[in-house]
């Protein structure tokens, strides 16, 4: 079992992943509708998401807050994605 501390920096690690995927989104709009050339790293934080992931939290509360923060950035990633290659036909 985990001690209160361990909860707490997991419980802080997941909430900076999701603010982390916030503003990766923020950063795709500005990709998408070219206020930025450069398309934003989704795949150094992808990694980073599934190193953390492997850690496998003692609570049922962090590892539902895990899933869900995995599944939001599957979701947001297939909209990266697809703004991307829209953007690259619209070139």
């Amino acid at each position: 079992m985990g001690t209160l501390s361990d909860h707490t920096k997991y419980r802080e690690a997941i909430f900076l992943f999701e603010k982390q995927i916030d503003r990766m989104h923020v950063e795709f709009d500005k990709f998408r509708r070219g206020e930025t050339h450069r398309m934003p790293d989704w795949q150094r934080l992808e990694r980073d998401l599934l190193f953390f992931s492997r850690r496998k939290p003692s609570s049922l509360e962090l590892s539902n807050q895990l899933d869900r923060i995995l599944y939001k950035f599957q979701a947001r990633k297939r909209v990266w994605l697809r703004w991307a290659e829209s953007r690259r036909h619209s070139r």
